[in-house]
């Protein structure tokens, strides 16, 4: 099938939360892995490519986000979405900023929106300002993210020096007003020559309006819930057809495990409560890591029944990453635990397992890898932007779901085995 819509997202879970939002309409959604090697091939309407580049070296993230591009642009796509963290996780150097800009310049447009406004998951933007629940950024737990601390809650002030062009906004009076006065407000910007323009949005109503407006935009760049509402659009205008190809789900064996590298405030919660279930547990230590290697975790985990869900989590609170970190180093320190965590999944496939649960979204981009996941289907949401998604492995269908480390409530682990069951 032609794509008509194209979207890169910054990272693993982001990518799954974007493309589960996209299949509440029903349509199959495809989520690639990386880029493909290959010519699109067995492409679906909506076309999304996980890059692994949030805090990648800005040059790196740019040219592999092109380069990203450019396969979707040969799958046939004619609209496209950037698409970043709900909470604009971000250094002053980017990758916000610099990707959007190189991704204009090579579609060609003098314009873009910046809408990481994510009301159901409780991100909302008044006045230019994010709030997580009833918090300024600034002040949320994201203050404390270990590789992307956001100590301001302005996102005009944090893309600002992102960008080399003029930044502006659209505020929450003005798309209360509809689309119409959206649109003028855009068109204004433009005038006056501002390319970047934040967008308001409190509630989803006002996702629907800023979607609406900003339909025909050849780029559009976001959190994953502004794109929520533009298949509904295509189907309604035609672009998309009605006949488009639906999802499928297939019939798995229960075995399955659950692996937490997320340190957010949301998932320590879900970890104490998974753990409160009486489900066997390893927690890894980065010292003894460092010191011991994987061979005590993996030695474990082979005499565990998978059919009890095991759980090998390094979520801790900030003090202890914090500890871990000025010992072995920032990068050291997460590398090493994403590496334990993927080897842990490789282990666990050999054993049997089908179904895999990964919680943060570096820990979900190492795990995708190492079982050689390339392609996507997507499935039934567990909680509001996270899907179960299904793929190949070694010749094995597998089901994976990817959490971005906010996401979900604090019975996450128990509800997504429990969906799988009823899907």
């Amino acid at each position: 099938m032609t794509t008509i819509f194209g979207a890169i997202a910054d990272d693993f879970t982001g990518a799954t939360d974007l493309a589960g939002l996209l299949a509440r309409s029903g349509v199959r959604v495809s989520l690639r892995m990386g880029v493909p090697d290959q010519e699109p091939t067995d492409t679906a309407a909506f076309e999304v490519i996980a890059l692994k580049s949030r805090t990648a070296p800005v040059a790196d993230a740019v040219a592999e986000t092109r380069k990203a591009l450019r396969w979707l642009q040969r799958a046939g796509a004619k609209r496209f979405f950037w698409k970043y963290c709900s909470t604009f996780d971000s250094t002053d150097e980017g990758n916000i900023g610099p990707v959007a800009e190189a991704l204009m310049a090579d579609l060609g447009v003098e314009q873009t929106i910046y809408c990481p406004a994510f009301p159901e998951n409780g991100r909302a933007i008044f006045m230019g300002n994010l709030f997580v629940g009833q918090q300024p950024l600034a002040e949320s737990p994201m203050k404390d993210h270990p590789l992307t601390p956001m100590r301001d809650s302005n996102l005009m002030r944090l893309l600002d020096p992102q960008v080399s062009k003029p930044v502006g906004l659209a505020d929450r009076l003005t798309v209360a007003r509809g689309a119409a006065a959206l649109k003028s407000v855009l068109d204004t910007h433009k005038a006056d020559g501002v390319a970047h323009v934040v967008v308001d949005a409190v509630a989803n109503s006002d996702l629907e309006t800023i979607a609406e407006a900003c339909r025909d935009m050849v780029l559009m760049t976001g959190g994953s819930a502004v794109a929520m509402p533009l298949p509904a659009l295509y189907l309604a205008d035609g672009t998309l057809s009605a006949d488009a190809p639906k999802a499928t789900t297939p019939t798995l064996a229960a075995q399955s495990i659950v692996l937490s590298g997320s340190c957010s405030s949301m998932t320590n919660k879900q970890v104490a409560a998974y753990l409160e279930t009486g489900a066997p547990a390893y927690r890894l230590d980065p010292l003894d890591l460092a010191e011991n290697g994987a061979a005590p975790v993996l030695e474990w985990l082979s005499g565990q029944d998978l059919g009890q869900a095991p759980l090998v989590y390094a979520t801790a609170d900030p003090a202890s990453v914090k500890a871990a970190q000025a010992k072995l180093g920032v990068a050291q320190a997460g590398e090493m635990i994403e590496q334990v965590l993927a080897s842990c999944a490789v282990a666990a496939c050999d054993l049997g397992a089908r179904r895999f649960i990964a919680a943060g979204g570096e820990t979900s981009g190492a795990i995708t890898k190492a079982l050689g996941v390339t392609q996507l289907d997507i499935g039934a949401e567990i909680a509001p932007g996270v899907p179960w998604c299904f793929a190949k492995s070694g010749g094995h269908q597998i089901a994976l779901t990817l959490k971005s480390g906010n996401f979900g409530d604090e019975g996450f682990f128990t509800d997504a085995l429990r969906k799988l069951e009823i899907a």
